[in-house]
């Protein structure tokens, strides 16, 4: 469960609770209810199951990270030139309004 429909904050105000980002609790629910077809999901989803024996195989660790799978996304990144001709860009913009503001101090 990522969300219970209750901001995280100490206020815990109540959220869309439409939104499954926002209320995770009706999607358990359901998925509980309907738990023999859930043997299919993959452990890099939200929610999958996970076999008795390999659980007791790691001495009971309910840890999720031990059972669920991360997947990586590779990011792609600009060229070091492209960065560095657009980080020149903005040091030159910000030194023209520092020195309107010398200008101003005058």
């Amino acid at each position: 469960m990522q969300a219970d429909g209750y901001s995280l904050d100490d206020k815990r105000n109540p959220l869309d609770a439409t939104k499954h980002e926002h209320n995770n609790l009706p999607d358990i629910r359901q998925r509980w209810q309907h738990r023999g077809k859930e043997a299919d999901r993959v452990r890099t989803e939200q929610s999958f199951l996970v076999p008795k024996a390999e659980i007791a195989g790691n001495d009971y660790d309910l840890s999720i990270n031990r059972y669920k799978q991360a997947v990586h996304v590779a990011t792609q990144y600009d060229p070091p030139q492209k960065i560095l001709a657009a980080l020149k860009v903005l040091e030159a913009e910000i030194m023209q309004g520092v020195e309107e503001l010398q200008g101003m101090l005058r």
